[in-house]
């Protein structure tokens, strides 16, 4: 009897995280949903069981603490509860003036995007290439293509790496996929302190949730490398190539 795949998301309790499990659920998957705030991943779990009939396992771990790092790895390696899609999701952003961060939140924010990253797709790589499938989504950024502070840094790394990852691996039936999304709504500004409008961006450039999961998923399932939501970002990248290193860190600094 074939057995129903499992997601593990992390990151899942609000924002992007929230909405890969919702689409994910939407199509059958089971869900294990990895994030600090246990009362939220209780909330979503219940309401996917309500609504899709799916089961949900809550795992609550800070990814930035070693012991909570194992405990997820632990869980991803699992043979005997193999994870069919992983979702490295969980994040948050800095003000861009490095100088003036506090070097503690800088770490943890590199252990975060790239170290928990690297872990959890180490475990999901022994277990998934030992079946021969499966699929790894790196939730990266836009700001992976330009000079962009430590965000742009730590996202730049998600991207060259999920792209030597999927021609290595894809071949051998384990996809990676690295999905950039531009400025979208969800409360990841909110915690950055700001409210909304604060961010100096204009409107047609903001992303619905739904869309940019909604887009990455399905070029996950095409086994791209890199996805970047929305025509527009397409081209913006493409013309921030294009441009004068220092005209280009003049312009990402649009926003937060």
């Amino acid at each position: 009897m074939a057995t129903t795949p499992t997601a593990l998301i992390t990151g899942a309790s609000s924002g992007l995280g929230t909405e890969f499990a919702r689409q994910l659920a939407s199509r059958g998957a089971g869900l294990v949903l990895v994030a600090r705030d246990t009362a939220a991943l209780d909330r979503l779990a219940g309401a996917l069981r309500v609504a899709h009939g799916v089961d949900a396992e809550v795992l609550s771990a800070d990814l930035t603490d070693p012991a909570g790092l194992d405990a997820v790895a632990s869980r991803v390696a699992d043979a005997e509860r193999p994870i069919e899609v992983l979702v490295n999701n969980a994040g948050f952003g800095l003000d861009l003036d490095f100088a003036a961060n506090d070097i503690a939140d800088e770490q943890r924010h590199l252990d975060l995007h790239v170290g928990a990253t690297m872990r959890l797709s180490h475990a999901a790589l022994g277990a998934m290439l030992a079946r021969g499938h499966g699929r790894i989504i790196n939730v990266a950024s836009v700001a992976a293509f330009m000079p962009r502070g430590t965000y742009g840094a730590v996202k730049g790394w998600v991207v060259s790496f999920s792209r030597w990852a999927n021609a290595v691996y894809g071949p051998r039936g384990v996809t990676v996929t690295a999905i950039c999304p531009g400025f979208t709504h969800t409360n990841f500004h909110e915690r950055l302190g700001l409210a909304p409008g604060e961010e100096g961006v204009p409107p047609f450039m903001w992303l619905d949730a739904d869309q940019v999961v909604r887009e990455g998923l399905r070029d996950a399932a095409r086994g791209k490398a890199v996805s970047i939501p929305s025509l527009r970002y397409k081209v913006l990248i493409g013309a921030m190539r294009l441009l004068p290193a220092p005209l280009a860190a003049r312009l990402a600094k649009t926003g937060r």
